[in-house]
């Protein structure tokens, strides 16, 4: 029993460490091609450029995430590190116990060649006093023959398992080495955009104050579109309790929204995004802006530059609760999915119409591209009732 409980949890340490290495991998593949799609970004940001902003802005997006690729590959290197140190361990372990084994091994040989006459053995069993006593010494004999046989089974298996040791040593250290040269001339990249921000950050410096009062102006703007959308909210919320008779904060719920509700939440995490493929240029929150650290942003959801053309898409069936025709902004579509909202700011066309049922991933509507910037984004909000979640815990590997 004992046996069995060392043995399981050495499988469950070699199987969480297997875990770890495939979440690494994921991570890194995420961060590839995040960053494929940041020098994307950077390419039409360049096109452009009167727009200083716009390519310091994608510039340190790229700074960031190749740092944090950087950061990742030297913690997959020092897994292996791990990994390589473990398997020496074994390797000397498992060559001392095979030394002991054959030297065991060959002293029964020397021993049985001693003895090895058919004759010597008969005697042995012919000269017992007793049946009992030459019964026993036959099953000893069969004993002695089925342990040498086992022994030979083992320098076999630990001699196997010794090879396999040392071909996983070459591969670790084959892996590693392909890390460190990855992680090198992912370095120097860095040094060579973190160079070309430096450039810009000199270009920047002489207008920062107009660009402070760009970024002003575009979160008071987003300050008034976000009070509209939670005016409208608080007004099916209203619509709801007048129905239901009651008054509340809160969506007063028929049985099949309540599910509808459940279901909603049940896949927290597990969401799909509102686009097929994008990164996350803006978080959810409070925060400094990104280049010009002076100004202070606030966003009630998350922003997601996209290649040109991209649709937004429902990241759950719901109703359409309503589409905002905001004065100075492109569409947003507001859809329901019990007490939970989710919004798609910026759009160029929208597909769907007030009241309309739709259904995960059903495309909604066109992201809207800037002429000026050539920048395609998605703004994306979810709320319970009136509260602005954080988009990254809802949707799938967002963080």
């Amino acid at each position: 029993m004992k046996r069995f409980f060392w043995l399981f949890l050495l499988l469950s340490v070699l199987g969480t460490a297997q875990d770890k290495k495939a979440a690494l991998e994921a991570q890194k593949k995420r961060l590839q091609q995040e960053i494929v799609q940041i020098n994307a970004l950077i390419k039409e940001s360049a096109k452009k450029r009167a727009n200083v902003l716009t390519e310091v802005e994608n510039v340190q997006l790229k700074m960031d995430r190749q740092d944090a690729l950087i950061r990742l590959t030297n913690r997959q290197i020092n897994r292996l590190n791990q990994d390589i140190t473990l398997n020496l361990r074994n390797i000397e372990q498992l060559r001392q116990e095979l030394e002991v084994l054959k030297k065991n091994y060959a002293d029964m040989i020397v021993a049985a060649r001693k003895n090895k006459s058919t004759q010597n053995r008969l005697m042995f069993v012919l000269s017992s006093e007793s049946f009992w006593q030459a019964y026993k010494r036959l099953a000893y004999m069969k004993q002695y023959a089925a342990y040498r046989k086992q022994q030979g089974e083992q320098i076999a298996a630990k001699t196997k398992t010794l090879q396999q040791y040392n071909k996983d040593l070459v591969a670790q250290r084959k892996e590693k080495e392909a890390l460190i040269r990855n992680n090198r001339i992912a370095q120097q990249e860095l040094d060579s955009v973190r160079k070309k921000q430096n450039s810009l950050m000199q270009q920047l410096k002489k207008r920062e104050r107009s660009f402070a009062a760009q970024i002003k102006k575009k979160q008071k703007k987003q300050e008034a579109i976000d009070k509209e959308i939670d005016r409208l909210i608080r007004e099916a919320i209203a619509a709801s309790n007048k129905k239901a008779g009651t008054k509340t904060t809160t969506f007063v719920l028929t049985p099949e929204a309540k599910a509808l509700a459940a279901s909603f939440a049940s896949n927290k995490g597990r969401l799909p995004w509102p686009v097929a493929k994008g990164i996350v240029t803006q978080k959810f929150g409070t925060q400094r802006h990104p280049v010009v650290r002076t100004t202070t942003i606030k966003s009630n959801g998350v922003t997601l530059s996209v290649p040109k053309g991209t649709e937004a898409r429902s990241v759950f069936e719901g109703k359409v609760l309503n589409i905002v025709q905001f004065k100075g902004s492109n569409p947003i579509v507001l859809i329901q999915h019990g007490n939970y909202i989710t919004s798609y700011k910026n759009l160029s066309a929208v597909y769907v119409k007030k009241g309309e049922r739709v259904s995960a991933k059903q495309s909604i509507g066109k992201i809207f591209t800037n002429k000026d910037t050539n920048k395609t984004a998605l703004q994306f909000s979810l709320f319970q009732n009136t509260t602005p979640q954080n988009p990254a815990l809802w949707l799938y590997q967002m963080n």
